[in-house]
């Protein structure tokens, strides 16, 4: 993206995000990059990596300082990729959700620890498509803390398990175990509890205040014109999935210019007020283990996880650092790679999208020399580089 001019006075101030010029931006390090230089970071990781696309934002004093798109949203057509460009977000859904709910929460509307199945005003088995939970009454103890700090102790997604049956795999509340269906769950309780639907939720509750009119929970006509394809590690081009049903846990499309713009609002305290924000950002439970998905999931983690205190808040991972505390979220798909970082105390943080299944092969570079964050857990996210050698 080449930036555009600057407008004076109020005008300035009201531009979107894609028109405002770049900044030079102050890591964390003591570093200060020019856009020029980040231009040939990003452009140089980005070639090297086989990336088809990817966007970065780089946030400085709770502003947004640079955003730039690289590389195609779709290659065959030579069609670039832009900041208003729709991407899939993938499970940047839950971080996005969990500001819905701590509004709730703030509002007296939900209380994180009561049992779910007493707002939704039945048994959670006589949901549809929660049956297969009849006979274990563990479904009795799930709360809104459970399902956003991941520890209900129901896997990830049913259709990944060997007969694709929905079950407990430990005792909810015993650690943490990513998982996508606890957030669903949640997602049914809190439209109960607002009669209204997530659409219309996060539509009423953030789109529209904050102005960001290219994000939904489900596919918009009005993303036609300009949207990107999702590529595989070898550079073949993934159907595009249109998603009409809006969940929590994974369903949310919007583009760079406004998930940055989002991040700015969280940041500056026009998502949530202070109390709620804190409570969200706090670390809920340790995690101790080696990796976030698959096998090593529940091994025991190195000592460079415990130092760091990886843990998880309330729909955000938290950790800490040499530079105070700091919260991320990512989002992962096939084709789709995401990840956010945010050092409130040094009111700064980084944005990565990229369409590509090799793009969370630049996230560890990138993080190092355009913020200066060595800490982010690189290996239990599998973040390993694309040029990295195991020593």
């Amino acid at each position: 993206m080449k930036a555009l001019f600057l407008l004076a006075g109020v005008l300035a101030a009201t531009q979107p995000l894609a028109a405002q010029p770049a900044r030079p931006f102050h890591t964390l390090d003591g570093r200060t990059l020019r856009p020029a230089d980040m231009d040939r970071t990003v452009q140089k990781l980005l070639d090297s990596a086989r990336v088809t696309g990817l966007a970065v934002a780089l946030l400085e004093n709770n502003q947004v300082r640079y955003l730039r798109t690289f590389g195609y949203r779709n290659a065959a057509e030579k069609a670039p990729m832009e900041p208003y460009t729709a991407m899939y977000g993938a499970s940047l859904s839950k971080a996005v959700f969990a500001c819905l709910v701590m509004q709730l929460v703030q509002a007296g509307q939900l209380d994180l620890d009561k049992p779910l199945h007493e707002y939704v005003g039945r048994p959670i088995p006589e949901l549809p498509g929660w049956q297969d939970l009849a006979g274990d009454e563990r479904w009795r103890k799930l709360t809104a803390r459970m399902a956003l700090s991941h520890t209900t102790g129901l896997p990830n997604w049913r259709w990944i398990e060997p007969d694709k049956k929905l079950r407990f795999k430990f005792e909810p509340g015993a650690r943490y175990g990513y998982s996508g269906e606890g957030l669903q769950l949640l997602q049914v309780a809190v439209e109960t509890i607002a009669g209204k639907s997530l659409l219309q939720l996060s539509e009423e509750r953030l789109w529209k205040p904050l102005g960001l009119a290219r994000t939904s929970y489900v596919w918009q006509p009005a993303f036609e014109a300009n949207y990107a394809l999702g590529y595989d590690e070898q550079g073949q081009p993934l159907e595009k999935r249109r998603r009409a049903k809006a969940q929590a846990a994974g369903s949310l499309e919007t583009t760079p210019a406004d998930y940055a713009a989002f991040l700015a609002a969280l940041m500056q305290g026009r998502v949530l007020p202070p109390a709620a924000l804190a409570e969200m950002i706090r670390p809920q439970v340790l995690i101790p283990f080696r990796a976030q998905f698959g096998p090593l999931a529940t091994v025991a983690a190195p000592d460079s996880n415990r130092t760091i205190q990886l843990a998880y808040g309330l729909g955000w991972g938290v950790f800490q650092t040499a530079y105070g505390p700091a919260y991320f979220k990512e989002g992962h798909d096939d084709g789709w790679e995401n990840h956010s970082v945010v050092f409130p105390q040094q009111k700064k943080a980084l944005l990565l999208m990229g369409n590509s299944s090799n793009a969370d092969k630049l996230f560890r570079p990138l993080l190092m020399q355009l913020l200066g964050d060595t800490a982010t857990p690189w290996q239990w996210e599998n973040y390993v580089p694309y040029n990295y050698t195991e020593k």
